[in-house]
């Protein structure tokens, strides 16, 4: 059987209708560059992620990176984030010159760990962008307690969480930013690269809007030094034409998540909490088992944990000893996986002038040493779920 990670062919179908309509409303106008279609979209994208304000940008990498120009961040400044992410996010901070100063993640949500941050500030701190990472909110509240405390900027980093929830908020909204992306992937994905940046702080979106488009306000006049950082009408179009079935996709999510826990469940496979390992990924304790085996040894499975109101499952990422193996295996019986993320930020070539060595954030690397993404995708059939944890089940039975 074929599983792909994800099935955009498949969702195509579902929104051919309205996806078409809506570009070609776009070519009968033959207007591309930002316009009504992307204030509509912004409008949209506002009110669901109950924010008074969004600004539309080219990307959710850009998304990040103006908010950093907005605050005129720079050489000499420290922004506090996860080195467990997608580059995007340490990335933006080294491109304005600033400083990336890490907090290693919680093991049980992947999320920034907000014990840690406290220490990490400092008299350069400017910011602090957590990451709500596989669809999950990151622990909102004392992130905000440390940055009010310090008059840091808090950027949310939402790409993976358009829609996520806790404690009545939505991603995007606790903070002083929120950027989302709609890389082709997400939940909400465009035809192509394109992101918005949400925020309540109408003063903060007005510089926003002249950011992207080179600093700019009036036309040719030039108040600060921004970048090409526009949203495209058919890239909008699309956005908007998909958002009206976002929530239907996201609960076709959670039911497939739900559908993996069940039949993990009854898999036979041993069923482990990530707080049951330590950080080197020996079991804390003797397992189910009553062999005393390492849980980095014995044939069991860390699945995702829901601490939060609203997880719309970008990822369904699941934690398993010899996960290279396991990738492996699972591609040649036809079922696509991911690792997000192999390699921590500390550890990656081009931020090594940090000065970071293996074993500074253990949490971090244990994941990228052992986290392994299922298809999660709304289309995805019971049939194919099943024979996803049935190959899994195989796995470790025929190389235990």
């Amino acid at each position: 059987m074929n599983v792909p990670l994800l099935d955009l062919k498949a969702q195509y179908l579902t929104v051919k209708a309205a996806v078409d309509s809506a570009l070609s409303e776009v070519m009968e106008s033959q207007h591309f560059i930002l316009g009504p279609k992307v204030e509509e979209c912004e409008q949209a994208i506002a009110r669901y992620s109950g924010c008074s304000h969004a600004v539309g940008v080219s990307s959710g990498s850009d998304a990040l990176l103006a908010c950093l120009m907005a605050e005129n961040i720079g050489p000499g400044d420290e922004v506090i984030t996860t080195p467990y992410t997608f580059f995007a996010t340490a990335g933006a901070i080294a491109r304005v010159g600033a400083t990336p100063v890490f907090v290693d993640i919680d093991r049980t949500t992947y999320n920034l760990d907000p014990s840690g941050l406290q220490a990490k500030v400092t008299d350069r701190s400017r910011a602090v962008i957590p990451v709500h990472l596989y669809g999950q909110m990151a622990d909102m509240d004392p992130v905000m307690w440390v940055a009010e405390r310090h008059d840091l900027v808090v950027i949310e980093d939402a790409a993976q969480a358009i829609g996520a929830e806790h404690k009545g908020r939505r991603a995007g909204s606790v903070g002083h930013y929120g950027c989302l992306s709609f890389f082709p992937s997400k939940n909400l994905g465009a035809a192509g690269d394109g992101g918005m940046v949400v925020t309540n702080d109408a003063r903060r979106a007005e510089t926003l809007m002249c950011l992207r488009a080179h600093g700019s306000k009036p036309k040719y006049r030039h108040r600060m030094i921004g970048g090409n950082f526009r949203l495209d009408a058919i890239q909008a179009a699309i956005v908007a034409a998909k958002l009206t079935h976002l929530d239907d996709w996201t609960a076709s999510r959670q039911r497939n998540a739900e559908r993996y826990d069940g039949l993990f469940a009854a898999s036979g496979l041993e069923i482990v909490e990530n707080d049951t390992l330590c950080t080197s990924g020996q079991a804390s304790s003797t397992s189910s088992t009553g062999r005393g085996e390492s849980a980095k040894e014995s044939p069991h499975v860390v699945l995702p944990r829901v601490v939060t109101d609203r997880h719309v499952f970008n990822q369904y990422v699941i934690r398993v000893p010899r996960r290279d193996q396991l990738k492996a295996a699972l591609y040649a019986r036809g079922v696509g996986t991911e690792i997000y993320y192999p390699v921590p930020m500390h550890l990656q070539e081009c931020f090594a002038y940090l000065g970071y060595k293996a074993g500074a954030f253990p949490e971090s690397e244990s994941a990228a040493n052992e986290t392994l993404a299922l298809p999660v995708y709304p289309e995805l059939t019971d049939r194919q779920a099943r024979y996803v944890v049935d190959c899994i089940g195989e796995f470790f039975a025929t190389s235990a």
